[in-house]
């Protein structure tokens, strides 16, 4: 019987630089961040969600990009249970993007934010729980580390929005990473000058900000970074 990661001690994960263990440390700062942006309001609630979704993409692009295809791989139920994930990722990443167009504060805004940690909550637990674990079965504490080393190589260089409209697999995501990352990465920046700056270079930060997500969002709908996508999250 396998045995849940929230269960296990880092040792048993294979040490710090094992994928599980950098997969569990993920889960507890997102755990952390939700609750800290349930407790707090306007500029400081929407500086926690910025951060947060600096940790969930980029923390999914790497899923998506490395962890998953070598699930499928070694993993005789890999192919299904890493899809069930996939659509997770899917609906998380519309949602989000409904996010962005209403106020922190907002009725709005808030009923989109519990469904979005409901499916969070939903997807830690059905990696945490049944799948991950089924890959520690499969896989040494060696390879296992070797695998965190390119996750975390993904991880540093992945998109940081959501863009439900790329492919949740190779080659489209991988294909978007790099114009998609510094498109992303510009916008973090630009969206934080525009929060701590209420004056003319606040508004300017803001307006640069809605260009690069319109560009974003062109490029997303490029043939390359759709390919390699499920039916069943396919949004093109």
């Amino acid at each position: 019987m396998t045995q849940s990661l929230a269960e296990q001690t880092v040792a048993q994960l294979g040490g710090s630089q094992s994928v599980l263990a950098r997969q569990k440390l993920d889960h507890i700062e997102l755990d952390r961040l939700i609750e800290s942006a349930d407790a707090t309001t306007g500029k400081e609630r929407a500086e926690i969600l910025t951060r947060l979704c600096r940790l969930v993409f980029p923390h999914a692009f790497a899923e998506e990009s490395v962890l998953w295809p070598a699930i499928r791989r070694w993993v005789p139920e890999g192919e299904q249970l890493t899809l069930e994930i996939e659509q997770e990722h899917q609906q998380i990443n519309e949602l989000f993007t409904e996010l962005e167009k209403h106020d922190v504060d907002s009725p709005e805004h808030r009923a989109l934010w519990q469904r979005i940690v409901a499916l969070l909550r939903e997807d830690v637990r059905d990696e945490e729980d049944r799948l991950l674990p089924m890959l520690q079965q499969r896989m040494s504490p060696r390879a296992l580390v070797a695998l965190g080393w390119a996750w975390e190589a993904t991880r540093r260089t992945s998109p940081t929005r959501p863009h439900p409209v790329v492919a949740r697999r190779p080659p489209g995501n991988v294909v978007a990473a790099a114009p998609l990352t510094v498109l992303d990465r510009g916008r973090d920046r630009l969206d934080r000058m525009s929060r701590r700056s209420p004056t003319q270079l606040g508004g300017v930060s803001s307006s640069l900000s809605a260009a690069l997500a319109r560009v974003a969002g062109i490029i997303e709908h490029v043939p390359p970074l759709t390919r390699g996508e499920h039916p069943s999250t396919d949004r093109t």
